[in-house]
């Protein structure tokens, strides 16, 4: 009996001690190594289908590569709007695309009026500058206004309620501007100088995409320079770091508040009238897909980081343009329709992997 009694009780501790070592395992870890390799596997499988069936060549997949650099470029710069505003007040501004959208949908009636009198064929440069400057002032006073009547009294409260007051303000400014502007779609017109394609190192581009990625990239370095160089660049930084110490050492904290809306805000009504000159098309809708993917780009990079959503939204943008016709297998039809379906998998992806982002903090934000 007393043998048994001592193999009863060496069975059970061992149970225990098994459930023990259950417990400790990092099962969350586990999951998400087995859901990469089951994502790397079919990522595998649909790359050797596509390149075996040869449906595309080389030249196809480069000319996607432009594609995905042309618009990720612009949601990069869409996605900075999202980055300053979060770095200052740990907000996310779901309202942004529609500031995007309000100075995109405006400078189309000054291009309507340039179209029509010859001056935009006649003056190409002169034109461009005009429509910028149009869409940057109507997309800063409209993020200037966001912030003082919807954001301003609700610094202090819980995270979600600002939250659910920027999605409010979202729907209002579409039906605001669908109200203003009309329900329709209307074609933006270009410079005639902006049609066709260039041959740059014998490389086909678009010359709407030439503009779009060279004017990126300077809208990019220029808010790199001014944040890192500049007086109010470094009292956004500090805000950003602690609002009460900065106000303590002298920083008008509202005042940078506002400037950092109304930097978004400028950048959104440039990257606006990029849009609507690579797509040549504006409506009141315009705002909510790219704002969405903007954000995507910003998680990707890691929101808060001004670098990291420039890189998120270039990877963005050549996942989006390479992934359906690499990744997925030749079977499935019409694989570029999936591409925002795409961009929301790769948002779950890095929520579920990094939260913090590839340029942000790999551990998880605590509340």
């Amino acid at each position: 009996m007393a043998v048994k009694s001592a193999v009863g009780e060496g069975t059970t501790t061992g149970i225990r001690g098994f459930r023990r070592a259950l417990l400790r395992l990092p099962i969350r870890k586990i999951i998400l190594v087995i859901l990469s390799v089951v994502l790397l596997a079919g990522l595998v499988v649909g790359t050797r289908a596509n390149l075996r069936a040869g449906i595309f060549t080389f030249e196809d997949y480069r000319s996607f590569a432009i594609d995905g650099i042309s618009q990720g470029s612009l949601y990069a710069v869409i996605a900075v709007g999202y980055t300053l505003v979060y770095g200052i007040l740990f907000l996310i501004n779901f309202a942004h695309g529609e500031v995007f959208m309000a100075g995109a949908f405006t400078s189309f009636f000054m291009a309507r009026t340039l179209s029509e009198t010859g001056f935009l064929d006649r003056n190409p440069v002169v034109s461009v500058v005009i429509l910028l400057i149009v869409s940057m002032v109507v997309s800063t006073i409209t993020a200037v206004l966001l912030e003082r009547i919807a954001y301003r009294r609700l610094r202090g409260a819980p995270r979600l309620i600002p939250l659910i007051t920027a999605i409010g303000a979202s729907l209002f400014l579409q039906n605001t501007f669908r109200g203003l502007y009309g329900a329709a779609t209307r074609g933006y017109p270009i410079p005639q100088s902006l049609r066709g394609r260039w041959d740059i190192f014998g490389v086909p581009i678009l010359k709407t995409q030439t503009l779009v990625i060279v004017g990126a990239a300077i809208l990019m370095s220029g808010l790199f320079l001014f944040i890192e160089r500049s007086k109010t660049g470094r009292a956004m930084r500090a805000v950003g770091e602690d609002k009460e110490i900065a106000s303590l050492m002298g920083i008008d904290v509202d005042r940078v508040i506002v400037q950092t809306f109304a930097i978004g805000g400028m950048l959104a009504g440039a990257a606006g009238v990029l849009w609507a000159m690579v797509f040549q098309q504006v409506d009141f809708f315009m705002g909510f897909i790219p704002g969405i993917k903007a954000f995507t780009a910003a998680v990707l990079g890691g929101i808060g980081n001004i670098v990291g959503a420039a890189l998120g939204g270039l990877l963005l943008g050549i996942f989006e343009a390479l992934a359906p016709n690499l990744f997925i297998p030749p079977s499935v039809p019409s694989p570029n329709q999936l591409k925002d379906a795409i961009a929301f998998t790769i948002l779950v992806l890095i929520l579920i992997f990094r939260p913090g982002g590839i340029l942000g903090s790999s551990e998880e934000e605590k509340a």
